[in-house]
């Protein structure tokens, strides 16, 4: 984006009018200084007019009559170029504004993706720069109508909110483009969920900046990016050239959530394609349920598995402090993910599962 104090000018002449100015002071017509330049005397009626371009050929050519050197003649046209253009884009920004306003564009400023501008044509800029498109058509072609399909197997317009989405997972991207990660390693990342397993078993202090250097050690991304309104996602999965990225919300602010959505999303990353994007608790036309219940299995599998499960219902005393403590530690997990699936089946109050559960509050890491 622009910096906010450069500098443009309101109006460039096109070299046409400096041309028109010399040709009186030298006091000869177009026809004559057609004929002395070698060009056609339409060319320069054209150039006069400000129909047709000054090209470099032509530039050489007029310093020989004119004694204007060729580069004040590329100069010129290269600013009034540049007026053109960014009078063009003005007009883009304009036809942007309606668009703009699809957007949490308040929150958004807020959480500092946007820069703080009070009008919405600055805003309706910045929000162009921020998903680095041209116009407000080129995001739709790319959020609605699947035309960069390496990139997207799902169209977000029958989504809930495409606005809001589209600028949770841009911010991701933009996230994920701060990460230095090695190249995406398969089997070193399987081997790599035994030590998440036990980071989230203990959950000690700094554990999100652990799980990212963890995850980028072996080709992974992971960041943290807060919901925004009317985006209600656990977390999603994509691919973003060969590199796999998970991006959490932490929304509900419990690490039995958290974690599960983690391992969820590792599914999606070991067992399914490079093409499908996974928004988690997110409806789309395209949403491969089959998938979603493959991930929520190979969660279950990490977390708190069901044959762990078939073994605590039958030895402990289920609402027992001291049993879901113990046996958290024995399955390495945390009991907040024992009591969780507790709670899902009815079993413990919500009152009591408080008790395990360990708020996750990433909002100072926002930016990692």
């Amino acid at each position: 984006m622009a910096k906010q104090n450069q500098y443009f000018p309101q109006s460039v002449p096109h070299p046409g009018e400096t041309l028109d100015e010399k040709l009186k002071e030298m006091e000869m017509g177009p026809k004559e200084f057609a004929l002395r330049t070698g060009k056609p005397e339409k060319t320069i009626i054209a150039v006069l007019k400000g129909d047709s371009a000054v090209t470099p050929d032509m530039a050489v050519q007029f310093e020989n009559v004119t004694k204007i050197p060729a580069n004040f003649w590329m100069n010129h046209q290269r600013g009034y170029d540049e007026y053109i253009a960014r009078v063009k884009q003005q007009e883009t920004i304009e036809q942007a504004i309606e668009w703009a306003k699809s957007f949490p564009l308040t929150e958004m400023i807020k959480k500092k993706w946007l820069p703080a501008y009070s009008t919405i044509k600055d805003r309706a800029a910045s929000l162009l720069s921020f998903f680095a498109v041209a116009n407000h058509v080129a995001w739709e072609d790319y959020y609605f109508k699947q035309e960069l399909k390496v990139q997207f197997r799902i169209s977000l317009h029958n989504t809930s909110n495409p606005y809001s989405i589209s600028a949770w997972l841009r911010q991701g991207e933009l996230q994920a483009s701060n990460i230095d990660a090695t190249e995406y390693n398969e089997k070193a990342f399987k081997t790599a969920l035994d030590n998440i397993k036990s980071l989230m078993a203990t959950q000690p202090d700094g554990y999100f900046n652990e799980l990212q250097e963890i995850c980028k050690n072996v080709g992974v991304k992971v960041v943290y990016t807060p919901c925004i309104a009317k985006a209600p996602i656990n977390g999603a999965t994509r691919w973003l050239n060969d590199t796999p990225l998970i991006q959490m919300t932490g929304r509900y602010k419990r690490n039995d959530i958290f974690w599960f959505t983690f391992f969820h999303e590792a599914g999606h990353i070991l067992l399914h394609g490079k093409k499908d994007i996974f928004l988690e608790k997110v409806e789309y036309s395209d949403k491969d349920l089959e998938k979603e219940a493959e991930a929520d299995a190979f969660a279950i599998k990490w977390t708190f598995s069901e044959e762990q499960e078939e073994e605590y219902m039958k030895d402990a005393i289920i609402t027992a402090e001291p049993d879901i403590r113990g046996y958290a530690k024995k399955f390495n997990t945390h009991p907040a993910l024992i009591a969780g699936r507790l709670f899902k089946k009815d079993k413990l109050s919500p009152a009591q599962l408080n008790k395990y559960i360990s708020p996750v509050n990433l909002d100072d890491d926002e930016d990692s």
